[in-house]
């Protein structure tokens, strides 16, 4: 068996590779063919826990949508910003720091084998590969070392489609001048431009597509009307009112959104609960009204305790919980509301060390230089307050930090304790019961959570699926999708 691949390239970040990546893969599996995703780079602090470490939470979905197992080959190489001009670099799931500490440009050759160990074993295990690539392939000044999108193209001699943004502004430019930059071989390897997010009347379109395809030889082969509402976390967690679910507001969710906020994909079903509100927060102002705040979690918890602090939303937060209403850490957020963070081993960006933290829990994170990487299932003890509701409840999710996090010491002997409300350090509530911190990400992606705190349940991933599924078909150009995994 050796794989057909078709892959999907962009003419920018955001231009909609993700979404249309996992439509295909959902597509290809409702034939009957066995599917997989593969990206070869992803740069992204958000990351989901498989069997051998860690990839991107963007293949991870598409894996599901290919009822496929998630694995490590099918991101090989995850990079985890720290800083603008830092990332921990992940090979097949694990931290390498030999690769962080490594210019980029040096990176390449050295991963390069590991890249193609991974797509060559799953070409050979597999009908169909959908393969998505980073940016934009025609990044002229980074072509020489480029590892994620037409070397492997050429590499699998990938069917490519390219798409754009045409809500930009520009897409027909886009798409020529990315054509246009590419060599002649890897020009012969897009089979299809592709507009994403388009609104208005269709008819206005024209003689544009043909004139592309005129300039290319390269045809339109669909047109994807804009949509809010399909259900599936945006590449980077980002959100924002179009996309949530329509109705009354009965309650308004606000999350701190520091710069290196991790793990935004998991709060896509709270966008899908009916009449929950949910808003990003970067100044005090935008926490007014919120009846919970979130501390998401961070993959540098001093830096973005720093800025909290820097943009007075420490304060916020602080009166916030002092009314008595709903505070929640996760992760990052978690070790920000303790009491203090200790860092000897340099592990957090810019070796900041240690920090005092929020102080809404009498607890100290210390970062070891091993990190946590699983999924864990386990049940809460007894809740008050809001998170009352969730006493008793099993819930399952994914632990990713290298923060262990304990009672302070000096609090504790002084009778100030945090009421443990999940075994083994991963959960614990003031005693008050408005605040609450977990190690656990996911659990909002846990229906027993959503239920028991909502009284609600949101669309399956499974029938997000079939919906891209659905959209993808219904507004292709007939016969196109099977054309591209058709052997020669």
């Amino acid at each position: 068996m050796t794989a057909v691949c078709v892959m999907v390239l962009g003419t920018t970040s955001g231009a909609g590779k993700s979404w249309l990546t996992t439509a295909l893969c959902r597509h290809y599996a409702r034939l009957g063919l066995k599917v997989a995703p593969f990206k070869a780079q992803n740069m992204s602090n958000n990351a989901r826990v498989v069997a051998g470490g860690e990839i991107g939470a963007a293949q991870y979905f598409q894996a599901l949508a290919a009822n496929a197992e998630p694995d490590v080959r099918m991101n090989p190489l995850l990079l985890k910003p720290e800083a603008d001009t830092r990332s921990q670099v992940l090979l097949l799931g694990t931290v390498n720091r030999e690769l962080s500490d490594m210019p980029w440009r040096g990176r390449s050759e050295k991963v390069w084998p590991y890249i193609t160990a991974a797509l060559d074993a799953l070409r050979a295990e597999n009908d169909v590969i959908v393969m998505e690539g980073a940016g934009s392939p025609a990044e002229i000044n980074l072509h020489a070392s480029d590892i994620v999108n037409m070397r492997v193209a050429r590499r699998a001699q990938a069917r490519c489609l390219l798409v754009t943004d045409i809500d930009r502004g520009g897409a027909f430019a886009h798409l020529y001048g990315t054509w246009a930059l590419l060599p002649e071989d890897e020009r012969a390897l897009i089979h299809g431009f592709v507009l994403n997010k388009f609104r208005g009347d269709a008819a206005l379109l024209a003689p544009g597509p043909q004139m592309l395809q005129d300039l290319t030889g390269v045809p339109t082969v669909a047109t994807l009307p804009m949509w809010w509402q399909h259900g599936l976390p945006e590449e980077d967690g980002v959100f924002d009112d179009r996309s949530r679910s329509a109705g009354t507001v009965r309650q308004t969710i606000a999350v701190i959104a520091y710069p290196r906020l991790s793990n935004l994909d998991e709060f896509q079903p709270l966008k899908n609960v009916p009449g929950v509100r949910l808003v990003w927060a970067r100044t005090p102002a935008d926490c007014a009204g919120a009846d919970w705040l979130v501390l998401p979690g961070s993959k540098a918890t001093a830096a973005d305790l720093a800025w909290l602090r820097a943009q007075g939303l420490d304060r916020a937060v602080a009166e916030h919980a002092a009314q008595g209403r709903a505070v929640l850490g996760i992760c990052g957020g978690l070790q920000m509301l303790g009491e203090a963070l200790i860092d000897t081993h340099g592990i957090e960006a810019m070796a900041l060390g240690n920090a005092p933290g929020l102080g809404l829990l009498p607890l100290v994170t210390a970062f070891d230089a091993d990190k946590t990487v699983r999924h864990t299932t386990a049940t809460l003890g007894a809740l008050t307050g809001p998170w009352a509701a969730l006493s008793g409840v099993t819930v399952s999710g994914y632990e990713i930090h290298h923060g262990q996090t304990a009672q302070h010491p000096a609090m504790a002997a002084a009778g100030d304790v945090a009421r443990p409300v999940l075994p083994n350090g991963l959960g614990w509530q003031n005693a008050a019961g408005n605040v609450l911190g977990v190690y656990l990400h996911g659990l909002f992606e846990d229906p027993r959570v959503l239920q028991a705190l909502f009284g609600a349940s949101v669309p399956t991933l499974d029938s997000v699926f079939n919906g891209l599924a659905d959209f993808i078909e219904r507004h292709a150009e007939p016969g196109v999708l099977e054309n591209l995994i058709r052997k020669p």
